[in-house]
């Protein structure tokens, strides 16, 4: 049995993330969202999963990324968590990869932000960096973000 960690990546811009397959439930593309009047601005909406309510949250604003441009649309990581499902809204959907646990290295100190909260760490991979996403940290929406204009 293999010790490697095995991730789903996805892009937000310029950036690949992962997160631990485990917390996965699955990778869908963009759906219709319902707007949740006066919620913080990172919630995007919520959509509707075979019967299931679940609030998707707008990564590229969680993380102070500049939004998405007009006309593209996100996909959607649904991850588990104790309060149920949510889902990630991400610009392109990766691949799975696996990595060995001795090529990870702490978040950067350069990390700012929410990015500092979010990232708990970073692997080389060729030509880039896989910013790994803590996903309780990732769905946890701060008070001090402004309600969405929706």
């Amino acid at each position: 049995m293999s010790d490697n960690h095995q991730f789903c990546t996805f892009t937000l811009g310029d950036f690949t993330f992962g997160i631990a397959v485990q917390a996965i439930q699955e990778v869908i593309l963009f759906q219709e969202m319902t707007p949740v009047p006066l919620a913080p601005a990172t919630v995007h909406g919520l959509i509707n999963l075979r019967g299931q309510i679940v609030t998707a949250i707008d990564l590229r604003g969680r993380l102070d990324l500049p939004p998405r441009r007009d006309g593209e649309l996100p996909m959607n990581v649904i991850v588990r968590t104790p309060d149920g499902a949510v889902s990630l809204l991400v610009d392109q959907i990766g691949d799975v990869v696996e990595v060995e646990p001795a090529l990870h290295e702490d978040a950067p100190e350069t990390l700012e932000g929410a990015a500092r909260e979010i990232v708990t760490g970073v692997y080389k991979m060729p030509g880039h960096l896989l910013l790994i996403l803590d996903v309780t940290a990732a769905v946890t929406v701060p008070n001090s973000i402004q309600p969405s204009r929706n």
